[in-house]
């Protein structure tokens, strides 16, 4: 039976020659049958793949099954509430306040309350007034240049990773809501400068944008881009939560002029991104430089970002600030949860602390030190609806970032396909034929 369709098809094909000498209208049925015997024979041939050798034409059934697989289970089996990353109730949630369409439900939760991971807050009985809801919190108030940030922002994504317009729609969204676009890893690009959205600078191990020719950090080429006025902070990234502990490398090809421009690297050439920083190597060595960025930038609130994994090596830092007295403005708490970076499964499922337990650590770490007053921190991992920011504000945090969640803003379906350049809404590609259909003045009233 496995060869039964094989053994058809090039039975087909023989009758429709010989059936061809007297009637043409047989062109079409060896038009039909004549590919796939081909097809056939070669899955008997190659050497590949011992199941398309076993059952030829029948395994690419099973291809394409599996390759709609996804697609399959999102729209028709996974229940509302399934955690794929993001359940289609908190998808349906970012796309529905991002249309500004109807976002209340009827006939109550569709959670179970009584189970063990149920998660809920405790109302007052006297709710408060408030005046408005532009929520901020004053980072570096004591530095030149202080910033005022929203308690919810763009979180890190870099141009190359994402798209031209979709960076381009984030950053107008920004500027129209009032709060920050991280640039991520990537550097400031054109696209970051042009709807003057507030901007925080990441500096990676890369150090894209402010680099010398041989990959070391240059103060000069830092200067003149923490400069522009659009810069409002500084972030040091020591690790992300998709991938802490890996480095990360754009081959070539995707190395267009454009980016290299951006990142400061050459076209055509790897780009690579290591796994530690070489400008130091200790928990002094990185406040020494998180200082001489702050100076180097004019005063502005600069600090450093990372993704908790040994509690003993957060624990140095800390003690190196207790010591020295050199303390970041604030500190970013990435969670494991994080994902908008593609990484080894191995890096993505079980590597780093998830963000709720890092959160904590490094919260109780400072008030332990009296440090806490002094020093803002944000939190970022999964954090989508109202619930979560004040859940994860409620257990430390000053602010929250986010990534995915504003993706979905900018059209992103979670087809999971961001790193093969192929995203069907043209948010994580560098293919213009898919970014180009993102139209920019509608996706950034969606991010406001």
């Amino acid at each position: 039976m496995r060869y039964a369709l094989y053994a058809a098809a090039v039975l087909s094909t023989f009758a429709s020659i010989i059936w061809l000498w007297f009637d043409r209208s047989a062109g079409i049925a060896l038009a039909l049958s004549g590919p796939m015997a081909v097809l056939g024979t070669w899955d008997m041939l190659q050497t590949r793949s011992t199941l398309r050798r076993n059952y030829p034409l029948l395994a690419h059934f099973r291809y394409g099954l599996e390759a709609i697989g996804p697609e399959m289970r999102q729209y028709f089996i996974e229940a509302d509430t399934a955690e794929v990353p993001f359940s289609r109730q908190e998808r349906s949630l970012a796309y529905q306040r991002a249309k500004s369409v109807l976002d209340t439900r009827p006939f109550g939760t569709l959670q179970n309350v009584y189970d063990t991971d149920y998660e809920w807050i405790n109302h007052s009985l006297q709710p408060s007034d408030y005046m408005s809801h532009d929520f901020r919190v004053l980072i570096g108030a004591d530095r030149a240049q202080p910033y005022s940030a929203s308690v919810f922002n763009i979180s890190a994504m870099s141009f190359g990773s994402l798209s031209a317009n979709a960076i381009r729609a984030l950053n107008k969204g920004a500027k129209l809501g009032g709060f920050y676009h991280d640039t991520g890893e990537g550097s400031i690009s054109r696209y970051h400068r042009e709807f003057g959205g507030d901007l925080v600078w990441e500096v990676a191990s890369g150090y894209f944008g402010c680099r010398n020719d041989d990959g070391s950090f240059s103060e000069e080429r830092f200067a003149h881009a923490a400069a522009d006025p659009q810069v409002k902070m500084i972030e040091v990234k020591l690790s992300q939560g998709a991938k802490p502990g890996h480095g990360g490398v754009l081959p070539g090809p995707k190395v267009s002029a454009e980016i290299a421009a951006t990142r400061g690297v050459r076209a055509g050439v790897d780009c690579i991104s290591p796994a530690r920083h070489s400008t130091f190597d200790s928990p002094k060595g990185l406040l020494d430089f998180v200082d001489r960025l702050r100076q180097l930038s004019g005063g502005k609130p600069t600090g450093f970002k990372l993704a908790i994994g040994h509690p003993w090596e957060w624990f140095g830092i800390a003690k190196a600030m207790h010591e020295t007295g050199v303390l970041p403005d604030f500190i970013v708490v990435d969670g494991a949860e994080g994902g908008t970076g593609a990484a080894p499964a191995e890096f993505i499922d079980h590597v780093g602390v998830p963000m709720h337990e890092a959160l904590m650590l490094v919260h109780n770490t400072l008030v332990g030190l009296g440090l806490r007053e002094r020093i803002r921190i944000a939190a970022a991992g999964k954090i989508i609806s109202g619930f979560d920011i004040a859940r994860t504000m409620a257990m430390g945090a000053d602010w929250c970032n986010a990534a995915r969640g504003y993706m979905f803003a900018v059209g992103c379906i979670q087809a999971q396909t961001c790193h093969t350049d192929r995203c069907p809404t043209g948010v994580a590609t560098q293919d213009p034929k898919r970014w180009k259909a993102l139209d920019v003045d509608d996706k950034s009233h969606r991010v406001h």
